[in-house]
């Protein structure tokens, strides 16, 4: 729930202070030192989930390293997140991080996911089942393509 000052909830407002915080730790940080900086965020920001939204975060990981590894990994207000050229392309959203009863992997416009006239952007995740692993295995191929 929003403040009456601000509009934004505690959670939208942490969420906004860590990509500020992102934003000023990457200030100055170029080529392969800023993709091994990002790495070890993206890293840090899985290690500190808990419960489902861990294992979801570090399958998705997985998935990304083994299906596109041309994707750089990053966080992107706090969610661990993956890059072409600075792009971001999909991320996970912990269900904790805005209290929801599920994880969000979504795939960012330049996600190539296109299929004529309305296509998905955003998949709830509740267990990372070997379903649910083979159906994010196909999507982050198809979104790099």
């Amino acid at each position: 729930m929003s403040d009456t000052h601000t509009g934004f909830s505690e959670a939208e407002r942490d969420a906004m202070q860590q990509r500020a915080a992102e934003l000023k730790a990457m200030k100055g940080v170029k080529g392969s030192a800023k993709k091994a900086k990002e790495l070890e965020a993206c890293l840090a920001a899985i290690e500190k989930l808990t419960g489902t939204d861990r294992i979801i975060a570090e399958r998705l990981h997985m998935i990304v390293v083994e299906e596109a590894p041309q994707l750089d990994a990053k966080t992107w207000y706090g969610f661990p997140t993956y890059a072409k050229a600075g792009r971001n392309i999909v991320f996970f959203q912990p269900a904790a991080k805005f209290g929801a009863r599920y994880g969000t992997v979504g795939f960012e416009e330049y996600a190539a996911l296109d299929e004529g006239e309305i296509w998905p952007v955003a998949y709830a995740v509740i267990e990372m089942t070997p379903a649910a692993e083979t159906q994010l295995r196909v999507l982050v191929k198809r979104a790099v393509a």
